[in-house]
């Protein structure tokens, strides 16, 4: 399978689509899910082209596990979180819907399910509200 530059995600590190965005360095983008599976679920991407893991480079990895260990950081600490889930999925039969290389980061409560993968979309002014206190804790670190 090849990189498509039209998905989503491309979109909106181009500009072209707006994120509610909580994270930026040289090499990674770090912004809410529109559709998240629990408070403050955050989704951490290469700046570059990788369709998914499986084609990445290792310093596109390195760079995005790096900062998926900085935003978990922040969000035991922006929303109370008892642990985290990091979730990654690779081609159709595993579950990817968006062929850019991405990570979920979803804060965790004991006795808390998390929602459907790709349920629904959720209020913009909810997703504003949890940047912010992720922004605040990510200012913190």
């Amino acid at each position: 399978m090849t990189y498509d530059p039209s998905n989503v995600f491309a979109k909106i590190l181009r500009g072209e689509l707006p994120a509610h965005k909580v994270h930026e360095d040289a090499a990674t983008l770090a912004f809410m899910d529109i559709m998240p599976r629990c408070e403050g679920h955050a989704l951490v991407i290469p700046k570059t082209p990788a369709r998914n893991v499986l084609d990445a480079t290792p310093e596109q990895l390195a760079a995005c596990l790096a900062t998926v260990q900085r935003i978990g950081r922040a969000q035991m600490k922006a929303f109370g979180a008892q642990g985290i889930t990091i979730q990654q999925f690779n081609e159709p039969a595993g579950g990817q819907v968006v062929f850019h290389l991405h990570f979920h980061v979803l804060p965790r409560w004991d006795g808390v399910k998390l929602g459907p993968h790709t349920a629904t979309m959720e209020k913009p002014e909810v997703l504003a509200a949890a940047a912010a206190k992720l922004k605040a804790a990510l200012a913190a670190l």
